[in-house]
């Protein structure tokens, strides 16, 4: 009978190639099972499941970014037949593709004396660079000395804690990786044991700064948990861990979007790149607490609960965002005297609403939840205290397209009908004193100031306008 499968996924390789992406990794799992004797012991077989992946993305070109979120959504396990069992993982993957291109736009013509320009303010977040470094985070975790290990029955791995700072061309990382593991002693006792091991290290990244942004991400690439054969009553743990970072500064551009001269034709060509725009990041912890009465679970210990948030709806308002959702919870606990396991699946609904300044219900928004404490105390009631910290960071931003001149060039010298007219002209709808402007070969300024108009982004449609020419049209 199966009682309990879990894993841990491990991404040991990411390839970029064109028009697709390549994962190679692995899921480390962890089946606990009754064995098919008279005594009904519990025992644990742990296996690995290798997976190469490849997801087609129109536009990827290898050189360029990519960023990975992976999770485990569901393990399957069938018996087959006495020896043989039958495992399937479902592993969502949330994949972005970026690149970094350095573009050289018009700021200024210094060659023509009445060229009138049409200029705008963006601001863009400018790619510092990225960088990644590995770092092991392993120790010897001592159990009781009345343990005398035969198995590690079940792991459980979480970061927490990360904290990233900029100091000299470095960024200095810094996190907690939690380690709860379930094992068997000899005389068929099942206990839990939890450690935290420090990840510490640095990426070299030149030329960034204490202003700038900074997105670190941690993946787990290889990881090993084994009885320690030097040390008795210890158990061993070594995690590879990849930290990724990418540095951003805000920067403030003018840039061209449209020009003319009132007397000499020009040509000039114009293209659009995507930028991207207003990233930001905020973060907050959503405090959970709750009693739970599970008739099954009664005074028996618990070995575990497995916390999964699931987010069923996000909702976006003026400077907030509002999550509904629920935690569900898979215990773990004693059953038969302490001797074997069981497990009850239940859930907790949720509601949070985070504060974040200057979204709107147009922004776009990712949202990642990591569980900073889950505490499960069996009270003398039999009831559960539940409490589950989740620590929200929601990340704003969008791909904005924006036009820039790179080629201006000087057609021919306009034939000039009349030194100085004047043109009678009436608003018309989607108007503006700019295409007025440059449809009668006049200029913005002489336009407001023989009309008086005080707002030049507010043209009444009909209101009538005295248009001063200076060349044939």
């Amino acid at each position: 009978m199966l009682l309990v499968i879990a894993g841990i996924v491990c991404i040991y390789k990411k390839e970029i190639l064109d028009g697709k992406i390549r994962l190679d990794g692995t899921v480390n799992t962890y089946i606990m099972y009754l064995a098919d004797s008279e005594e009904n012991e519990v025992r644990s077989l742990n296996t690995n499941l290798d997976f190469t992946q490849i997801i087609d993305i129109e536009k990827a070109k290898p050189g360029m970014n990519l960023e990975t979120n992976l999770s485990l959504k569901s393990i399957d396990c069938k018996v087959l037949n006495g020896r043989k069992v039958h495992i399937k993982a479902i592993i969502e993957v949330d994949s972005k593709i970026s690149s970094n291109e350095t573009v050289e736009y018009i700021k200024e013509v210094s060659n023509l004396k009445d060229i009138q320009f049409l200029n705008e303010d963006f601001q863009v977040n400018s790619l510092i660079g990225t960088g990644s470094s590995k770092v092991y985070a392993k120790d010897t975790i001592s159990i009781s000395e009345s343990d005398d290990l035969v198995e590690v029955m079940k792991t459980d791995i979480k970061i927490v804690n990360k904290d990233a700072k900029i100091s000299y061309n470095k960024i200095l990382i810094k996190a907690d990786m939690q380690v709860k593991i379930i094992y068997l002693t000899t005389d068929n006792r099942i206990n839990l044991k939890e450690a935290t091991i420090p990840v510490v290290g640095f990426i070299d990244m030149p030329n960034i700064s204490e202003e700038h942004i900074c997105d670190v991400k941690y993946e787990i690439k290889n990881l090993v948990i084994k009885p320690n054969n030097i040390e008795e009553h210890s158990i061993y743990v070594e995690a590879e861990i990849e930290v990724c970072a990418q540095a951003y500064e805000n920067k403030e551009l003018q840039m061209i979007q449209d020009l003319y001269s009132p007397t000499v034709a020009l040509n000039f060509s114009q293209r659009k790149i995507k930028v991207m725009q207003k990233r930001e990041n905020r973060s907050e912890i959503c405090n959970i607490r709750e009693k739970q009465s599970i008739p099954e679970i009664g005074s028996n210990k618990i070995y575990d609960v497995e916390v999964m948030p699931v987010i069923e709806e996000q909702t976006l308002l003026t400077n907030r965002i509002m999550y509904n959702g629920k935690i569900n919870l898979n215990y773990i606990f004693a059953s038969n005297g302490g001797i074997g396991v069981n497990t009850k699946q239940t859930s907790i609904p949720f509601s949070f609403t985070m504060d974040f300044d200057g979204i709107t219900e147009n922004s776009h928004i990712d949202t990642i939840i990591e569980i900073t404490l889950q505490d499960f105390v069996v009270a003398p009631d039999e009831t559960i205290d539940v409490k589950i910290d989740l620590n929200f960071t929601a990340i704003s931003g969008k791909d904005a397209s924006i036009s820039i001149i790179d080629e201006i060039e000087q057609d021919e010298q306009r034939g000039v009908s009349s030194k100085y007219s004047m043109v009678i002209y009436f608003v018309k709808p989607g108007d503006t004193v700019w295409k007025i402007a440059k449809k009668f070969g006049s200029t913005v300024e002489d336009i407001t100031r023989i009309n008086q108009i005080e707002d030049i982004n507010n043209l009444p449609i009909g209101k009538q306008l005295f248009i001063p020419r200076y060349h044939g049209c």
